[in-house]
């Protein structure tokens, strides 16, 4: 299992799912980032959108099918299949280096828009082997951060570990065609700042933000993904911003490269 290049991670805002249709500056700048990137031997995605609570799984079949969890889009985007190939090999070394805690072997789930909207951009011929990590939204924000740490091993077996959700995620918020709410900007700023500061406290206590963060993390699944990426960071790895800017008004597509 040995693999010459330690291999980033990668925390990704991924916005409305039609980013999976649309060639915007997001994608785009996917797109140059897998392009730039050495190959993966595997993809461990931590997405928005699998809530486990009170537990952890991952998916460890041969054959992940594309989920569309979603309604009110076209039907290009219900037609978007992403045939990567699972990997039950890797979902025991997952299980492994997470060990004693618990992760259940998932047969049931695939890969959910968080994942696919973002792959079919940057590795669209699907054949590298994408496993999900599911999220338990019961344990606080430093047992996240906690678990990418841990899972930071793998970056050396090939693996990349990537995250999928959004800094700042409120539906109830959302306007077309305007800029983001001054909430909204003043978050994103404060975790942007953290992230390239390497301050955990920030990131983790998120909390301190007062109402900006209650406002833009209403729920936190969004949210705890990126700890996972921040997490995996070792001591004297770079971390710079790839993608930037408030979508909607209310949805941040800042997205973050570790290594």
């Amino acid at each position: 299992m040995s693999h010459a290049t330690r291999m980033p991670a990668m925390f990704i805002g991924h916005g409305s799912p039609m980013n999976a249709l649309e060639d915007n500056r997001y994608t785009r700048a996917w797109e140059e980032q897998a392009r730039k990137l050495p190959a993966p031997r595997a993809i461990l995605m931590v997405s928005a959108h699998w809530m486990t609570p009170g537990e952890v799984a991952v998916t460890a079949m041969d054959a992940p099918e594309t989920i569309h969890d979603f309604g009110g889009f076209p039907q290009a985007l219900f037609d978007i299949r992403y045939p990567a190939p699972g990997s039950p090999a890797l979902a025991q070394r997952i299980a492994q280096v997470l060990s004693p805690l618990a992760v259940r072997q998932d047969l049931e789930w695939g890969l959910d828009h968080g994942t696919w909207s973002v792959l079919v951009k940057m590795y669209p011929e699907a054949q590298i082997p994408v496993l999900q990590l599911s999220l338990d939204l019961r344990q606080p924000a430093d047992w996240h951060f906690e678990l990418g740490r841990r899972l930071s091993v793998l970056r050396d077996e090939g693996v990349m570990l990537m995250a999928s959700g959004n800094v700042v995620h409120n539906l109830r918020q959302l306007r077309s065609h305007a800029a983001g709410w001054d909430w909204a900007v003043r978050f994103n700023e404060q975790i942007r700042n953290a992230v390239l500061n390497g301050d955990r406290a920030a990131v983790t206590d998120y909390l301190r933000f007062g109402q900006d963060a209650l406002l833009s993390v209403p729920t936190n699944e969004h949210y705890l993904p990126l700890l996972y990426i921040l997490g995996s960071q070792g001591a004297d790895e770079p971390v710079q911003i790839i993608t930037d800017g408030i979508d909607l008004g209310a949805i941040s597509m800042l997205s973050v490269l570790v290594g």
